[in-house]
């Protein structure tokens, strides 16, 4: 295998991971423990990963920096928990859906499983299999077609065609970040192409981002903070972060983050929602 290969090799599996162990590596290529060193070493000097004590790192301050699946749902767990239980008080049965790619839009499908008569449009490999799973014979899924992204988005002209053909209801977007100045943004090129045209599917549009979002730029805008018909997002959110998006989308809803459950304690009441309508 070429260095150029090994090293297109390392940083994918940094995208999708987040991080690499050097023995990992040594196994995986088959190479000698000083030549993944030294890959790693370029590339630190090329300012596409972190060097770390037996292995590397990606570089959270990019705005390609791009975790995988597997590597956000880990994070914010609790906020995107009760963000999406939010979430879904805004779906009427018999409606038709978009859901885009996303850890908490995830979170929001496996809500809606149970919600008869959905027709659901989503670019998500996950979402689809969430109601794939579900069983249901009163709902319709259709799962655009487009290439994989790190994040298990399909994206592309292929997914970008499909979705101008559809109309649907509400529009539910996950988002990497969101900025006073970008708006709504993604680390992939294609995938922000893609969730533009999922916007105009819908007549409504709902972002569900958790606190963690703001100040996030990814590379490429999805959309304006006026765009959004409604925000959900959890009360970790600083209030001069709030005030600028009370003043940006139609209705913010904070939710609150239910606390570790204490022994003896009785069972948590569902997380409580402060809704702020602005304009």
């Amino acid at each position: 295998m070429f260095a150029r290969q090994r090293q297109a090799y390392i940083l994918g599996r940094i995208r999708e991971d987040g991080a690499v162990r050097v023995a990992d590596l040594v196994r995986d290529l088959g190479v000698s423990d000083m030549t993944i060193r030294r890959d790693l070493e370029l590339l630190d000097q090329r300012g596409l990963l972190e060097k770390v004590h037996g292995g590397a790192t990606a570089l959270p301050g990019s705005a390609l920096f791009e975790p995988g699946f597997a590597a956000k749902s880990a994070l914010e767990r609790g906020e995107k928990e009760a963000i999406a239980e939010a979430a879904v008080g805004l779906v009427e049965p018999g409606t038709a859906i978009g859901i885009s790619a996303g850890t908490t839009t995830y979170e929001i499908a496996r809500r809606l499983v149970d919600v008869p008569g959905l027709t659901v449009v989503t670019n998500s490999v996950p979402v689809a299999d969430v109601f794939y799973h579900g069983g249901r014979d009163d709902q319709t899924i259709l799962l655009t077609g487009g290439v994989r992204t790190p994040s298990d988005a399909l994206v592309g002209p292929f997914a970008v065609a499909a979705l101008r053909t559809v109309h649907v209801d509400v529009v539910f977007m996950g988002v990497h970040g969101m900025d006073p100045h970008s708006g709504f943004t993604t680390p992939n090129l294609l995938e922000a192409e893609t969730d533009r045209a999922l916007v105009e599917t819908g007549r409504r549009l709902v972002v569900a981002a958790d606190h963690t979002k703001w100040g996030v730029v990814g590379i490429s805008s999805i959309g304006r903070l006026d765009q959004a018909d409604v925000l959900v997002t959890d009360s970790g959110l600083s209030s001069e972060a709030r005030a600028t998006l009370e003043a940006a989308v139609r209705s913010l809803v904070v939710v609150d983050v239910p606390g570790p459950a204490v022994a003896g304690s009785t069972a948590a009441s569902p997380p409580d929602a402060v809704l702020s309508a602005a304009g």
